[in-house]
């Protein structure tokens, strides 16, 4: 089972999960990520989200945004194509 771990203040993300929000083969995930062409940010969540994190994974064309708690559990997930076109820089983490 794909999951989500947080272990010493660092979550530790499943490619598979990465892969199926960004439609890519899981193998791939760790190669890419190497080279720039995904890319992520983590949030960590403050006042009324105190023990969640917002996680989001950024590829050429599709943005994928979960969030969990604080055992790993996802509370909620969306995901955005662009439909083959890049994403706007908008949609990119600030300096990506």
């Amino acid at each position: 089972m794909a999951t989500i771990q947080l272990e010493d203040g660092a979550l530790q993300v499943d490619a598979r999960i990465v892969a199926e929000g960004l439609r890519v083969d899981a193998s791939l995930v760790q190669e890419r990520m190497r080279e720039g062409k995904i890319t992520s940010l983590c949030e960590r969540g403050v006042d009324e989200d105190d023990g969640r994190y917002r996680l989001t994974f950024f590829s050429e064309s599709r943005l994928l945004r979960l969030v969990v708690d604080e055992s790993g559990k996802v509370v909620e997930r969306s995901a955005i194509d662009f439909a083959g076109r890049p994403l706007p820089d908008s949609a990119r983490k600030p300096g990506g």
